[in-house]
């Protein structure tokens, strides 16, 4: 045997004693008999430098320091789930599946949603590339040396499984792990960890990954996404990632119907509690993977899956204050300030109170004893009054008049549930949130400078609005707290780079209200430029496809005001792009205008996602049902037959991928 034959089969016994004790939780081997196999493998790479392997066995011990964790865009964007908390959610959820796919066959699958820090796996070629947090859906950090020195996730999977694949999973702190490193921490005189989800996302951002090594971390794995067509249903795709080396709970099931699923539902509620690691609910997807692909997604969330949440943590504590927090728009938030309690894991001292009708509705006050939960297992809400605890000397509350801020009284239009401070060029929050929304990874995504340092530099009155970014220089922002000379450099890269951010980006970093990013794409594309979407009237707007009174009251509003007028003429002359370039004009016809297509099936000169990009390039609208108003279906194969039928009843147009692509060329 060769040496690099030897390497090669120490490295293989290696990652199936790993499978066998991290993934299957069964030893084949004592750990010390393990140590001296890794010993061995470590001896003969060092002497044989030319057989290197980033993805060895003995490249998981960690050892490598990451000062910066570099932001990469992922290849498929990662989305959040919608949620729901009773079965009519779910019977309304099922209605609308079988309304959009035009047939009441769906299998489900049933899974728990674990309680950690999402991640994206990239494999190419069979090999383990990339670990990428999820970050905001769009981009994340790379956290590849940390997420090494897990063990249970496999770094070469068998070669009877996908080549290039990406596996999305949760990386979670077992409750065992958890405990016996508070209990180490606690011995050595520091502070407990809190929960073990925020200590799993802490982990992964420690800058020494042989620290992260030492922590019993673990991987499970809920989906695969691939272009390869080699499994047909999401169950089956997990089943074989599972058998290829991947941790994919044995607890996933398939579901006929939504009765089964609740009975899903019900036994975990029950059982979860003696799972080794923490759950907040079930996620139920449709099974078929066709099926999801029909589905698509909104802008947020995929249709083809949803979030069931068990019921949430409830307990009691003491309503000690309402403060009022101002918004980047100005709208105003009471906050109920509350006597700290434990809640799911954290201490609680905050809960929002939405809005005046809330308040009112609960009839909340000072000194109340209230029911506290985790909305979502998330943002603390308060539900109900304990009127029983109530004081005898207990006063109605009365909202407040004016910005707490600034001063300035509010406002309430009609129909708007929220107050507003309408001082929008002089009240410090709305400013600094303002320059906040803009600087942010989905807006203008500026690289060195966050929040706290916004504020700053309006604190220091270096910053009004967005448009004085572009005229800080170095030299001014170097004397500034906490401000190195490389930090102020990358601060100002990072404002002169983003004069590259596109058009509709821009347009949402802007912070017009009710403008959020699915909104900007819409107006810039329809506009192609802010001078088009500033001069256009409210006829014009409300045109627009999906685009509401409330959107077009709010951008006139916006495009009338002179101070806003005056930030746009001022970000136009330091070479922000304000209109679609020219670049992305290239393919852009309006052959397709105020046509609306529905794809469905499997095509083979084109992806989906490509032929509704070809779509939408040309001028059309997609739809994911076929109504009165679809004018093409763009039929592929194993189109469903009850939705073809919908189409021929409706008397619609039914052309193939070919008889598309004739059609815009």
């Amino acid at each position: 045997m060769t040496i690099k034959d030897k390497i090669e089969a120490l490295r293989e016994e290696l990652r199936e004693h790993n499978y066998n004790y991290y993934v299957l939780d069964n030893a084949t081997i004592t750990d010390y008999e393990f140590d001296i196999k890794l010993k061995e493998l470590e001896k003969l790479e060092k002497e044989h430098p030319e057989f290197f392997d980033a993805n060895s066995p003995t490249q998981r011990v960690g050892g490598g320091i990451t000062k910066n964790f570099d932001t990469i865009t992922h290849k498929n964007r990662m989305y959040s789930l919608d949620n729901s908390y009773s079965k009519e959610d779910l019977l309304d959820w099922e209605k609308r599946l079988q309304k959009n796919l035009g047939t009441t066959e769906i299998e489900y699958t049933c899974e728990l949603k674990y309680d950690g820090a999402s991640i994206n796996l990239t494999f190419e070629n069979g090999k383990f590339l990339r670990a990428v947090t999820r970050g905001d859906g769009f981009q994340g950090d790379d956290v590849t040396t940390n997420v090494k020195t897990i063990k249970s996730i496999p770094l070469i999977p068998k070669k009877d499984f996908l080549l290039d694949f990406e596996m999305r999973g949760e990386i979670i702190l077992p409750l065992d792990g958890f405990n016996r490193m508070n209990e180490e921490r606690v011995a050595n005189g520091e502070e407990a960890y809190r929960n073990p989800r925020n200590t799993a996302s802490g982990s992964l951002k420690l800058q020494d990954s042989s620290e992260v090594a030492k922590r019993p971390l673990d991987c499970l794995l809920y989906q695969v996404v691939t272009n390869e067509r080699k499994y047909e249903t999401h169950y089956e795709s997990l089943e074989a990632a599972r058998n290829s080396g991947f941790k994919v709970p044995q607890t996933i099931i398939l579901a006929k119907n939504i009765d089964e699923v609740l009975e899903f539902v019900n036994s975990w509620d029950e059982k979860r509690h003696d799972l080794p690691y923490e759950t907040d609910g079930v996620v139920v997807k449709v099974n078929n993977l066709l099926q999801q692909e029909e589905l698509g997604y909104t802008s947020k969330s995929p249709r083809w899956a949803i979030a069931y949440k068990f019921k949430a943590e409830q307990v009691t504590t003491v309503l000690n204050e309402i403060t009022y927090q101002v918004g980047r728009t100005g709208a105003i938030t009471p906050v109920a300030n509350l006597e700290p309690v434990h809640l799911a894991g954290t201490v609680v001292k905050r809960a929002s109170l939405h809005n005046a009708d809330q308040i009112e509705k609960l009839d909340i006050r000072l000194g109340d004893t209230v029911f506290v939960e985790k909305g979502g297992e998330i943002i603390p809400k308060i539900i109900k009054v304990d009127l029983s605890k109530r004081p005898e000397n207990s006063v109605a509350t009365v909202y407040a008049t004016h910005c707490p801020e600034c001063d300035t009284e509010l406002i309430r239009t009609e129909g708007d549930a929220k107050h507003y401070c309408p001082n929008e060029f002089g009240c410090a929050p709305q400013i600094t949130g303002r320059i906040q929304h803009f600087i942010s990874r989905k807006a203008m995504d500026i690289d060195g400078l966050g929040g706290e340092t916004v504020d700053l530099l309006r604190k220091e009155g270096l910053i009004k609005n967005y448009a004085d970014l572009y005229e800080l220089t170095k030299e001014q922002v170097i004397p500034l707290e906490r401000m190195a000379e490389k930090s102020a450099q990358n601060m100002i890269d990072g404002i002169k780079k983003s004069k590259e951010i596109p058009f509709e980006k821009v347009l949402f970093a802007l912070g017009i209200r009710f403008v959020g990013e699915t909104v900007a794409k819409k107006l810039a594309k329809h506009f192609k430029s802010m001078d088009n979407l500033m001069q256009a009237d409210f006829e014009t707007l409300i045109a627009v496809d999906e685009i509401g009174d409330r959107i077009a009251k709010s951008i006139l509003d916006f495009s009338s005001n002179e101070g806003n007028i005056e930030l746009v003429k001022r970000l136009k002359s330091y070479g922000i792009q304000l209109e679609v370039s020219a670049e992305s004009m290239e393919n852009q016809t309006d052959k397709l205008k105020g046509k609306a297509f529905v794809v469905s099936g499997v095509f083979h000169q084109l992806s989906r996602n490509e032929l509704k990009k070809a779509i939408e390039d040309n001028g059309g609208k997609v739809s994911s049902s076929i109504s009165k108003k679809t004018d093409f279906v763009v039929a592929g194969d194993k189109m469903g037959p009850s939705k073809l039928a919908k189409a021929e009843d409706l008397g619609i147009a039914i052309i193939s991928e070919q008889d598309f692509i004739d059609m815009i060329n």
